[in-house]
């Protein structure tokens, strides 16, 4: 492809990629749950033994973030993913419920597409990777190109390590030449069956409308209430911690503190103790200029230093500076750093009681946040419920660092890097994303033991409301086609048990039926005559397990109509009404209600209709 226009170039690899990750789905599409984890296994652990060097790359091509956590993040998208998934079945039955009669079996979704952000590069690469093998599928990832070359090597680190476990390589590959419109292009892709994205709300909102399913992720300006009866000193510790995590690259790391008024002064102090900076008013100023252009937060200022971002808005903090503290007003547009800004700096707003604290909280959510993470620190169980009862977020971290808590490093929350934030931020849910949500659930169900019960009372109760009774096909008693009149014998009405096979008998000999009486009132027109046959060894009908041989039958407003004599060395019943055999010759279609056609004369050659 070397002579290829870049676009062009970038375009067929996607078609080649996806290609290949088609036919490594089919080749482990036989895979036990065993076999499987194997592959899983071998990535994870490739995954932390390389965790120093992807994370200097990553540091190194991007120039976000810090190394020691980058490290950090490898392990816990690589070790921590599988941990929180090696006991999960994704393969064959999953469960066997005999009580319900419900039986469950995950299937794999096919070709998933992975869309990687600058943020977390390496990290989110392991832990998609992982998730998607686990389902047996296989990811083809698009790159953030300011992080492609770290992005490439993780994959590399993947596919040695399923080679060797056995499998093949290609279940993981990435796109070496991403650009807008491949990653596009991979997103519609007619073999793609779902995609992972996590970047900025343009792609999420892209990969919704690619027609293609979507998890997608919504951003994070996350509020962290301070009540007046927490723990200052813990306090201060969850937020420090958090801040110095990767430099709150994460979108779930803290962007506001909204502190209870009787301790702020309290809470303030412990933060510069530990190295927070808190900003004078002209400090607050360069920097609302510099973190916010028009309403966005300045890409540049991702995941830098403390004084790093203070030297690009024009002052100067200590290179040992752990946060950048600056007071607002409000919450909006007229408050500049009341936004997401993914560095170790956070907005104060002060407020009155953990009513209005609410009120402020869900004001930062909805300017940004809505349904993605909410950290609150309070000891009173009021407070607390009141925010998990109230707040339009979909992880609450309660009295720790939200960075570490939301993604399940400190909880016991779903380990992931894919954080949902459900039908409020437009995403199609609200978990933190991993293997579950990548593979198909079929399930086998058997009637449920009641169902007789359940359904006959149902069908009595419409049936009561109709007036109607019972409808065709209910198999109720009162069912039309289960009693007389219907297409099959009656209830009590047995067919005969069939005969061998025999020669086939003479024509049946036709014997003209009476003719009617005039004393029934009924003219000639209006009283159809017809024939009575009597084939030789014709079928008899039976009623409660005796023989009958056929009357001789007249249709229509004639006179009552009696049986032809019994032949001798025939089991006598009782005869057939006229109501039955009327309704016998109604419902005899193209067939002979005295039994299989013998050819007589009324039978149309031409037609095959009996003309009886």
């Amino acid at each position: 492809m070397k002579g290829l226009d870049p676009d062009l170039r970038a375009l067929q690899e996607v078609r080649d990629h996806v290609a290949r990750a088609k036919a490594a789905v089919k080749a482990i599409a036989h895979y036990d749950q065993e076999q499987t984890d194997r592959l899983c296994k071998s990535m994870a652990e490739a995954g932390a033994r390389a965790a120093l060097d992807l994370g200097r790359l990553a540091v190194d091509e991007t120039g976000i973030g810090r190394l020691h956590y980058k490290v950090l993040k490898n392990f816990f998208g690589s070790e921590g993913t599988w941990e929180s998934v090696a006991g999960e079945r994704t393969v064959g039955f999953i469960s066997r419920d005999e009580a319900t009669g419900v039986h469950e079996v995950a299937t794999p979704v096919g070709v998933v597409a992975g869309i990687i952000p600058t943020t977390n590069p390496t990290s989110t690469a392991l832990f998609k990777s992982i998730i998607a093998v686990k389902g047996r599928n296989a990811i083809v990832i698009s790159p953030h190109p300011r992080s492609r070359r770290c992005i490439l090597e993780t994959a590399e680190v993947m596919r040695r390590a399923i080679e060797r476990a056995g499998g093949p390589p290609d279940l993981v590959q990435c796109l070496a030449n991403p650009t807008i419109e491949s990653t596009g292009a991979l997103m519609k892709h007619r073999d793609v069956s779902v995609i992972l994205a996590t970047g900025g709300g343009g792609l999420v909102r892209a990969a919704y409308s690619s027609g293609k399913p979507a998890y997608g992720v919504g951003p994070g300006n996350v509020p962290a209430y301070v009540d007046r009866s927490a723990d200052v000193r813990a306090v201060a510790e969850a937020i420090v911690s958090s801040q110095s995590f990767d430099n709150a690259t994460l979108c779930c790391s803290e962007q506001a503190l909204v502190l209870d008024a009787p301790i702020v002064d309290a809470v303030l102090s412990e933060l510069r103790t530990r190295g927070a900076h808190l900003c004078s008013d002209a400090e607050r100023a360069l920097l609302e200029t510099y973190c916010n252009h028009r309403g966005h937060m300045n890409p540049d200022v991702v995941g830098l230093d403390p004084w790093r971002v203070a030297e690009g808005a024009g002052f100067s903090v200590p290179r040992s500076t752990t946060i950048l503290l600056a007071h607002q007003d409000g919450v909006g547009r007229e408050h500049p750093l009341s936004i997401e800004i993914l560095c170790p700096l956070l907005s104060v707003h002060v407020v009155d009681g953990w009513r209005e604290g609410c009120e402020v909280a869900t004001s930062i959510l909805h300017n940004g946040g809505l349904g993605h993470t909410l950290a609150v620190h309070a000891r009173e169980e009021a407070v607390l419920d009141a925010f998990f009862l109230e707040k339009p977020a979909n992880r609450i971290i309660v009295n720790g660092p939200s960075s570490a808590g939301a993604v399940g490093f400190s909880t016991h929350l779903t380990s992931s890097f894919s954080l949902g934030c459900g039908p409020q931020a437009g995403n199609i849910t609200s978990d933190n994303i991993t293997a579950r949500h990548l593979i198909n659930i079929k399930r086998a169900a058997y009637p449920r033991r009641d169902w007789r019960e359940v359904e006959r009372k149902a069908h009595e109760r419409a049936a009561a409301l109709t007036g109607a009774g019972m409808p065709r096909g209910s198999g109720m008693s009162g069912d039309p086609a289960m009693g007389r009149g219907g297409h099959g014998p009656s209830r009590g009405v047995t067919m005969s048990a069939p005969q061998a096979a025999s020669p086939r008998p003479p024509a049946p000999e036709l014997r003209p039926a009476a003719t009617p009486s005039t004393q029934t009132g009924g003219s000639a027109s209006a009283v159809q005559t017809i024939a009575t046959l009597r084939p030789a060894k014709a079928p008899s009908f039976t009623r409660a397990g005796t023989r009958a041989t056929a009357p001789a039958v007249k249709v229509g407003a004639g006179p009552a109509l009696k049986p032809a004599p019994q032949r001798a060395g025939t089991d006598v019943g009782s005869a057939l009404s006229v109501g039955e055999i009327r309704s016998m010759f109604e419902n005899a279609g193209s067939g002979c209600p005295m039994g299989p056609c013998q050819g007589c004369s009324l039978h149309n050659v031409r037609t095959g209709q009996c003309e009886a």
